[in-house]
């Protein structure tokens, strides 16, 4: 049954919210210590004593509204901004002014910061910078005179709000990307697990009905001529159907972006490598015969489940390319070694070869056995297949698979 592909977004944002959480948690209480620490310089403490009180119900009630951005809406960044601002412009009037001449710090001090770090993480760079604005506005006001203090704590605030929003802004464009290349990579892989499925049954089929209807003559030859077409356009069909794998889909891949496999519930156990591991001699025993010799370990050849079968398939690719290409009289040796590491599948024939080129020939005209029945499979397993072919001294193909698969299909992880 046919496996399905999803992918699974892993939020860059996350730890930024995160972050900002510790950090209205922890200026909070600095901004408490400030206050107690300077309690005789207030001239109205029961006004910052109510203030504060608010400023921690606030910080504490709306720690889920910080988690992520989902929760954090406009409604809540513009009471949150407010309550900032009203600590600001507070200031003057609970405290001396002395304190004010000197550069002492407002009510919530660097508490406001983390409002306006919440409309970049938000809303990016633009929103920051409205945030930012206002509050350089409330800091002048509250001080009465633009000073040098004063602007150096606004343009503090304000590029570092805006350099991490144009952040957020940059890694969301990213993020984007990234999952867009992951789509593109599962739609082409699925699309050539789709080709290889064709290949081994409906484009063999076409073809050996093609063959016995030219020989048979008569109206079976016009049968065989129908089919032919529609090998032909099918494997065009194939062919043009299939979208390579981008460097940017294989980059992507490495990132921080997770893709996951859903498949049926019959098996989950072998794409989770929960399964018991199979024997690769049963699978190939049936390939044994008068003129395929079959050479194996005496100890069981174990591989994950999806691996074995993969594996299998391929070998049964290999030799229905020998009776095609060499003829129903030429010989086959399929050698299995289990290695420490990996399970080698040799697959050999003493046919006329293949000439040079030929291969890419046969790709381009939509023939895709050894591209997608054996590199393919091979490939998706996390394993090798290499082809050496001399003319007129045969062909071997060398099939390769990691004990520890490193392709998605066969993860015994």
């Amino acid at each position: 049954m046919a496996r399905r592909e999803r992918v699974m977004r892993m939020s860059v944002e996350q730890p930024l919210w995160r972050a900002l959480t510790a950090y209205r948690l922890l200026t909070m209480l600095y901004a408490i210590g400030l206050y107690v620490s300077a309690y005789e310089e207030f001239v109205r403490p029961w006004l910052a004593n109510g203030y504060f009180a608010v400023l921690v119900v606030w910080t504490l009630a709306t720690l889920p509204r910080v988690a992520n951005a989902a929760s954090c809406t406009k409604r809540f960044l513009t009471a949150d901004l407010t309550v900032a601002l009203a600590g600001i412009l507070l200031t003057p009037v609970a405290v001396s002014h002395s304190r004010i001449i000197e550069g002492g710090p407002t009510l919530p001090s660097i508490w406001t910061a983390g409002a306006v770090l919440a409309y970049a993480i938000k809303g990016g760079w633009r929103w920051a910078a409205f945030a930012s604005l206002l509050v350089g506005v409330a800091n002048v006001v509250q001080r009465g005179a633009f000073s040098r203090d004063t602007l150096h704590n606004v343009l503090l605030v304000c590029i570092a709000s805006i350099a991490i929003g144009y952040v957020v802004e940059v890694a969301r464009a990213s993020e984007r990307t990234l999952a867009r290349a992951l789509e593109i990579e599962a739609a082409t892989r699925e699309r050539e697990r789709l080709a290889r499925d064709i290949h081994d049954g409906v484009l063999q089929v076409l073809a050996m009905v093609q063959r016995r209807g030219t020989a048979v003559g008569g109206e079976a030859a016009e049968l065989g001529r129908l089919a032919g077409e529609q090998e032909v356009a099918l494997r065009t069909l194939v062919a043009g159907g299939l979208v390579p794998t981008s460097r940017a889909s294989e980059d992507a891949s490495q990132g921080a972006l997770v893709r996951a496999v859903e498949v049926p519930d019959e098996d989950q156990g072998e794409t989770r490598g929960t399964a018991a591991p199979c024997d690769l001699r049963s699978l190939l025993a049936s390939h044994a015969g008068a003129r395929v010799s079959l050479a194996e370990p005496g100890a069981p050849v174990l591989l994950a489940p999806v691996a074995a079968k993969e594996l299998a398939a391929a070998v049964s690719a290999a030799l229905d390319n020998v009776r095609r290409h060499a003829g129903e009289d030429a010989r086959a040796w399929i050698l299995v070694e289990d290695e420490p590491d990996a399970v080698i599948v040799t697959v050999r024939d003493d046919g006329p070869g293949i000439p040079e080129g030929r291969l890419a020939q046969a790709e381009g005209e939509g023939r895709l056995g050894v591209a997608l029945s054996i590199r393919g499979r091979l490939r998706d397993i996390g394993g090798t297949a290499e082809l050496v072919s001399v003319p007129g001294q045969g062909t071997e193909v060398e099939l390769t698979v990691p004990k520890v698969s490193r392709g998605k299909a066969g993860s015994g992880r």
